[in-house]
């Protein structure tokens, strides 16, 4: 009995590391943007296609990339393929927040930039509040976002 309680004791820090590895961090977002912008640039309307058919390249855990033009309509969606398509500029978040549109706006004055709003996590099925990594490229912003915990 003291050597099962022990080795819970001992592996419980592990589990919940191993739970953490299932969030995405800043750094995996800007990585994210980065791998897809240069994959648009190069790939175009394919990478659109592998990003909405959650190819593992492009979806890992609660990180996956959105492409949209400066309109605020979805080009491709890591997560949801009903939202391609879809033109999404009055979006707002449980707080009342135009967060779709505050982007927009956002990639029309910086080449990149940070945002925050809140959404429901993939993983949790929870609203959180949650960080997005945003770069234009051209006329197409590219985002992917992080769950502040």
């Amino acid at each position: 009995m003291k050597k099962a309680i022990l080795t819970a004791a001992l592996l419980l820090p592990l589990a919940g590391a191993l739970a953490a590895e299932e969030y995405a961090t800043p750094r995996d977002a800007e990585q994210m943007v980065a791998k897809a912008v240069a994959a648009i640039a190069k790939d175009g309307s394919k990478v659109y296609a592998a990003i909405t058919g959650k190819d593992p390249a492009w979806v890992r855990g609660d990180l996956y990339p959105v492409v949209y033009d400066l309109n605020g309509k979805v080009l491709a969606h890591g997560q949801t393929v009903k939202m391609v398509g879809k033109d999404l500029i009055d979006l707002r978040d449980v707080d009342g927040k135009a967060y779709i549109r505050e982007r927009m706006e956002l990639a029309k004055q910086k080449p990149s930039f940070w945002q925050d709003y809140k959404f429901v996590d993939p993983i949790s099925k929870s609203i959180q509040p949650k960080r997005m990594y945003c770069e234009r490229s051209g006329e197409i912003v590219v985002c992917a976002g992080v769950y502040l915990r």
